[in-house]
């Protein structure tokens, strides 16, 4: 019966031969973001911000890189239309207007995400097996993710931590440098701390991650850096909500940690637990809705749910974890906040963000 339906459905030769054409394109771009993420790693796109041209002898010199493959990469990169070509000097450009954003001499480094894909890429046989035998795949097969999300976290958070970020609580600042007592759950490598430490030597701050790498670097680095006021921890935060001290924290932070928690909600009324009663909650987490429905015109849609796919719903699942996926929304935000416990829930955008919502919760 479903076979002869569907035998009688008319076939949409435009419509099938538009989904081609974006196919196509899809392919290119994808193809143009492992480039660029190749650049970015290996240094190409730093050496070539300068916009002056090169031939890829003199590239590869500057870059200590193999010459068959810069050029190669430059060749890819020109028909990409991601680098100008000069076919009579056989030198090559990085337009100024992409340089501002594929590096870091402008506002924001775009090439830091390129980095998402491949990353992914690698473990899409272990997801492929979750498709048809349930489970997750753990942090430790993510060998670079923490590496990228702290470099993810330089273009979010770090530039807009003093000036954006903490003003949503307004009294905030003037209390950090009286000094209060700061957690950071799902911390990674901890950048965010290490400014907020520096910044602000009167208060006390702590980090927890369950990567034994992340909280590693993180310890080493702050060591570096003098900072006796930070403290990093390994620790599961499964049952936070039973092993929080009991309002300890006057500050509490995640950045875009809650929707991979293996059980959120169960981090959430520990962070409620743990919070003084006149303490402030943090959150930043993917703006999106809860609905796949209200998600259709999110110019980032498509990506975070593969990223979810990918990643954040398969670590929280790989742990027995709820699976709450990348894209849980505010709908689901809102509820989960509320059960937790919070009695004031405050929601803002940041101009520079299109990705986070950026929560201010109290109890």
């Amino acid at each position: 019966m479903t076979a002869h339906a569907n035998a009688s459905v008319a076939f949409d030769t435009d419509r099938a031969a538009d989904f081609e054409n974006r196919f196509v394109h899809a392919l290119n771009e994808g193809a143009m973001l492992q480039l660029i993420s190749l650049a970015h790693r290996s240094g190409l796109l730093a050496q070539l911000a300068d916009g002056e041209p090169v031939t890829s002898s003199e590239l590869a010199v500057k870059t200590g890189l193999d010459e068959r493959y810069v050029r190669e990469w430059l060749g890819g990169a020109t028909v990409a239309a991601l680098v100008e070509h000069d076919p009579r000097t056989m030198t090559y450009r990085l337009p100024p207007e992409h340089a501002a954003l594929l590096t870091d001499g402008g506002e924001a480094n775009l090439a830091v995400f390129a980095q998402y894909l491949p990353l992914m890429g690698q473990v899409e046989d272990d997801v492929l097996e979750c498709f048809r035998h349930g489970g997750g795949v753990p942090y430790t097969r993510y060998t670079r993710f923490h590496e990228v999300m702290a470099e993810d976290s330089g273009q979010t958070v770090l530039p807009v931590l003093f000036d954006a970020i903490l003003p949503l609580a307004p009294e905030l600042p003037e209390r950090l440098v009286q000094g209060i007592d700061v957690l950071d759950l799902g911390c990674g490598r901890g950048l965010a701390l290490m400014k907020l430490a520096e910044r602000f030597p009167a208060s006390r701050f702590t980090g927890y991650d369950l990567s034994k790498e992340a909280i590693g670097w993180a310890t080493q680095r702050a060591a570096r850096l003098g900072l006796g006021n930070l403290h990093f921890e390994q620790r599961d935060l499964s049952d936070f909500d039973r092993t929080a001290p009991a309002q300890h924290y006057d500050l509490v932070t995640t950045f875009d940690a809650i929707h991979d928690q293996a059980h959120p909600l169960n981090l959430l009324k520990g962070i409620r637990r743990t919070l003084r009663e006149d303490g402030v909650y943090l959150a930043q987490d993917i703006h999106a809705s809860s609905h796949h429905h209200g998600d259709r015109e999110h110019p980032m849609g498509t990506l975070l749910y593969t990223v979810s796919i990918m990643h954040c719903m398969s670590v929280s699942l790989a742990q027995g974890g709820e699976g709450l996926g990348t894209m849980w929304g505010r709908e689901k935000a809102r509820e989960y906040f509320g059960k937790a416990g919070f009695g004031s829930i405050e929601v803002h955008q940041l101009p520079h963000d299109i990705q986070n919502d950026y929560w201010v919760l109290r109890p």
